[in-house]
């Protein structure tokens, strides 16, 4: 042990040592409660990050329906005014 090993060890009380290592063991309960806590945060984000995209996804889908049933609504649209009119020049005749 050197000389200011010596010096300092005898410098600090055991009650001053007690309560620096109460620290010390306070600190790492707290880093590991943040780790867990960070661990915890980060599966938590990922989850969510999937389920992002997944709704992301079934937007698209959505869209593209949407995108098809109005496409299919104006040829059915057109379909039918032209029968009408086929039917008003069977009726005016």
């Amino acid at each position: 042990m050197s000389a200011k090993a010596e010096v300092l060890s005898m410098d600090l009380p055991a009650d001053d040592f007690h309560a620096l290592e109460e620290k010390v063991y306070r600190t790492i309960e707290m880093l590991k409660s943040a780790r867990e806590a960070k661990a915890t945060a980060e599966r938590d984000a990922l989850r969510l990050r999937e389920q992002l995209e997944a709704r992301v996804e079934e937007i698209e889908n959505l869209k593209r329906e949407a995108m098809k049933l109005r496409k299919d609504r104006e040829e059915v649209r057109s379909r039918v005014e032209k029968m009408m009119r086929q039917i008003e020049e069977v009726a005016a005749n």
